[in-house]
């Protein structure tokens, strides 16, 4: 049950039907608010076991948040205020359009409710569907960081997208879903996934089986991805007809690649040559998305420069070629994830 409303006898008579807030010019001036929810079947959802979404937010935010019934009461200062409020709207609208709403989507609103197009991506369009998606046959997935958007617009408008940053900010799995997408309305007729198989302190001859077996496990996180977004027998049945191609970077020299959506990840374990040698297998209506983080090289000892960071250098900036820039700001796994990046990073620089 959620907690009750803290010296309720002090708060003045409230239209209950809206939210309202007494208006001082100065954001450092303490605020109270109450929201009400008129689909109280989702509050338990909204609220979130032993009320943690609301935790997460009060700590997140620096205000304090209590409820009675299907009623919401928010104090602290009032730019804080005002953006637990609009990231509470958005969690009860994420709900009631079906989508699930967890600790890494209390963060994604919270970042995003400093944005000045929060409105737009918290309601969207009348009826509450969020006006950046994609659609795959499992699941609707949305942005959970500015960034996010930005790249989801990218995915749709740029020819080539280079997709650079840390592990866990969504650049391979939103590829993978929009790939997905395209594949399943018909836009393209192939999804080709690709990586180099390069090691990270380990050598590929030490694996057991043949080299199908031996590759397999470096490509693992695309059919994880593929996985997540199409049920497992379609996939399958893609893969044998040839719809959907998982193979490392060396099997694309020579081909043109016409009519796909081509997805290469960890590109900052490319050389130059390699890079070249993929991004010009470029064919007719594809659409090619390059991943990587420039500061997780795994080259071998001798080569003296990543494909990634020499294609980027070479192209930002060329029509139809996008470059999207995540931070730690934007990982969206676990919490701790992005604590993790932030103490490598700063120990390493």
């Amino acid at each position: 049950m959620a907690r009750k409303f803290p010296r309720a006898h002090e708060a003045a008579p409230r239209d209950y039907g809206s939210s309202k807030t007494e208006h001082r010019p100065d954001v450092h001036r303490r605020a109270r608010v109450e929201v009400e929810f008129d689909e109280q079947t989702v509050l338990g959802s909204l609220f979130g076991q032993f009320d943690t979404n609301l935790v997460q937010i009060e700590n997140r935010l620096g205000v304090y948040i209590s409820a009675r019934g299907n009623r919401v009461l928010i104090e602290g200062p009032e730019d804080a205020v005002a953006r637990a409020r609009e990231v509470l709207r958005g969690m009860h609208q994420r709900l009631l359009t079906g989508h699930e709403v967890d600790a890494g989507a209390v963060e994604s609103l919270i970042m995003m409710s400093n944005e000045p197009t929060l409105e737009g991506i918290i309601t969207g369009a009348p009826g509450g569907t969020p006006p950046i998606m994609i659609r795959t046959r499992k699941k609707t997935i949305v942005p959970r960081s500015p960034t996010q958007i930005e790249y989801m617009k990218a995915l749709i408008r740029d020819d080539v997208i280079f997709a650079l940053g840390p592990a866990g900010t969504g650049k391979t799995y939103l590829a993978v879903a929009q790939a997905v997408a395209q594949l399943m309305s018909g836009s393209v007729q192939r999804l080709i996934l690709s990586r180099p198989a390069v090691e990270a302190g380990e050598r590929l001859g030490f694996l057991p089986g043949d080299m199908k077996e031996k590759v397999d496990p470096y490509l693992r996180p695309l059919y994880d991805a593929l996985y997540d977004c199409m049920p497992p027998e379609q996939v399958e049945r893609r893969i044998a007809s040839g719809e959907i191609e998982i193979a490392p970077i060396a099997f694309m020299r020579g081909r043109t690649l016409a009519d796909a959506f081509v997805i290469l990840d960890e590109a900052q374990n490319t050389t130059p040559a390699q890079m070249k040698m993929f991004l010009t297998r470029f064919g007719q209506n594809s659409r090619m998305v390059v991943c990587g983080d420039p500061k997780q090289v795994d080259l071998p000892g001798g080569v003296s420069a990543s494909g990634l960071a020499d294609a980027v250098g070479r192209l930002e900036g060329v029509d139809g070629i996008g470059t999207v820039r995540f931070n730690i700001a934007d990982v969206v796994r676990h919490p701790i994830v992005g604590r993790i990046v932030e103490a490598y990073e700063g120990k390493d620089s």
